[in-house]
């Protein structure tokens, strides 16, 4: 039995020059939970959680720059760092001069838990679902990663169109099999919209799949995470698939590993039956997660 569908309202507001999409649940005198979606998904992504909370919580989650209903940037590519700069624009904007709650999933786990360690005064506790990071890089890979930065600016990617909301339901369901019909089809009214031909197109701009110019530095990102003073649950899915980011299975255990250690303070924890998309595979258990260590 599916859990009722609580109620969301959208706001926009200028960050960083951009009109900012940002979806929000919850009375607004209740504490508050900031959650942060990951690469080509949206703040609907999280509607499963929040249903699965039992305790009053002001839920904040927005649309990352150029996903879902937040406006495009318009340049040729996306830069690690606006990520960085527009979540402390939004914090001061929701909870200037507050220790927030916050939780991120996949890439955004990755700039949450960035960003803690960045500003350290500015996190109470944080939640990071699979937020890893990527593949260790060396120098020698500089050459390579800028010429195909430099190929991709002259033939830019696109995103493939779906003929109606079913088929793309079914694409989600076809990347997601434990994903229920009744959850795909919520997720596909958020992830996509019709376009003036009738086809659904995905609510990301093709630019951020474009290579990063810039190698991911897995020192500095871990230089940050070790000034995090805030708590830290790090959750992992027993289904997932984030060694294709970081290389052959074992070694990837044991980076994953050694990147955790890097927190003072850190709580481990897994979810059964769940892949990457841990929060639409097991929103129940994730929301227990959740309670309980924020409790």
């Amino acid at each position: 039995m599916e859990n009722p569908l609580k109620p969301s309202r959208s706001e926009f507001l200028q960050v960083r020059g951009l009109r900012t999409h940002v979806r929000r649940w919850g009375d607004e005198r209740a504490p508050k939970l900031f959650m942060l979606h990951g690469w080509m998904d949206v703040s609907a992504s999280f509607q499963f959680v929040v249903d699965c909370l039992q305790r009053e919580w002001q839920v904040i989650a927005p649309d990352w720059r150029g996903f879902g209903m937040t406006e495009r940037t318009g340049s040729d590519c996306y830069w690690f760092p606006d990520y960085l700069g527009d979540l402390d624009a939004l914090l001061e904007y929701y909870a200037s001069g507050e220790a927030v709650n916050l939780l991120g999933h996949s890439m955004g786990g990755n700039v949450a838990t960035i960003y803690a360690g960045v500003r350290p005064q500015r996190v109470g506790r944080l939640i990071n679902l699979e937020g890893f990071g990527l593949g260790r890089t060396t120098a020698a890979m500089a050459p390579g990663r800028y010429a195909k930065w430099l190929d991709e600016l002259r033939a830019p990617p696109t995103m493939r169109t779906y003929a109606d909301r079913d088929a793309v339901a079914a694409r989600l369901r076809k990347t997601n099999p434990r994903l229920t019909p009744e959850r795909a089809d919520f997720l596909a009214g958020h992830w996509a919209s019709p376009t003036a031909t009738g086809e659904w197109e995905i609510l990301g701009d093709p630019a951020h799949k474009i290579t990063s110019a810039t190698l991911y530095h897995v020192d500095e990102v871990t230089a940050c995470w070790e000034r995090i003073a805030a708590p830290v649950l790090w959750v992992e899915a027993d289904d997932t698939d984030v060694w294709r980011w970081m290389g052959p299975k074992d070694e990837a255990r044991l980076e994953i590993d050694r990147r955790m250690r890097c927190i003072a303070d850190v709580r481990a924890a897994r979810v059964g039956d769940a892949g990457h998309m841990l929060h639409h595979d097991q929103p129940e258990a994730v929301a227990a997660l959740i309670e309980d260590f924020l409790a």
